[in-house]
Order: C-alpha cells, then structure tokens, then sequence
C-alpha cells in the first residue's frame, strides 16, 4: 500500500481500539493506533500499535497491504473497490 494511502486510512483510526494492520510478510498486528509519524527525518514513515498486552509494535506504513477497523467501519485493502450501487 501506498504511505499516502496507508497515512489517510489511518488518520481517522488514531486513538480507536480493535483495529488490525496486515504487513507484506503476513504479520498482523491487532490493538490500538497510539503513534504516526510521518515528517520526522531520516526516519520512514510508521505507525505504533499498542496490543492489547500493552506492548508496543512499530510497523513501516510501506509495509502494510491491509488496515482492518472491527469497530464496525469499512475495511481498507488495497484490492477493495467502492461498490456502485
């Protein structure tokens, strides 16, 4: 997934519990957005995710394919087509 993309699928999750993030690897990562930092140099853009164990997990923003929000919203997949109905 584009950074672009993946910053403005998380942007509106910041702060909301029970959301999922898909790596290109196949890790997934369930919890809380705490943390995105976009602009800070010499560093990648990420996002921190606070499992539900309280540990803190950092993952690339290039590295997600998937963002899952279970609080009842739509799922973002790179593959996902808005439906025309």
């Amino acid at each position: 997934m584009e950074v672009t993309k993946a910053l403005a699928a998380l942007q509106p999750l910041y702060g909301k519990d029970n959301v999922e993030i898909v790596t290109e690897d196949g890790d997934r990562v369930r919890g809380v957005v705490r943390s995105m930092k976009t602009t800070q140099a010499l560093s990648a853009p990420s996002v921190k995710i606070e499992r539900p164990d309280g540990g803190i997990v950092k993952v690339l923003l290039a590295d997600i394919t998937e963002i899952i929000d279970y609080n009842g919203t739509a799922t973002d997949s790179p593959d996902a087509l808005p439906s025309e109905e």
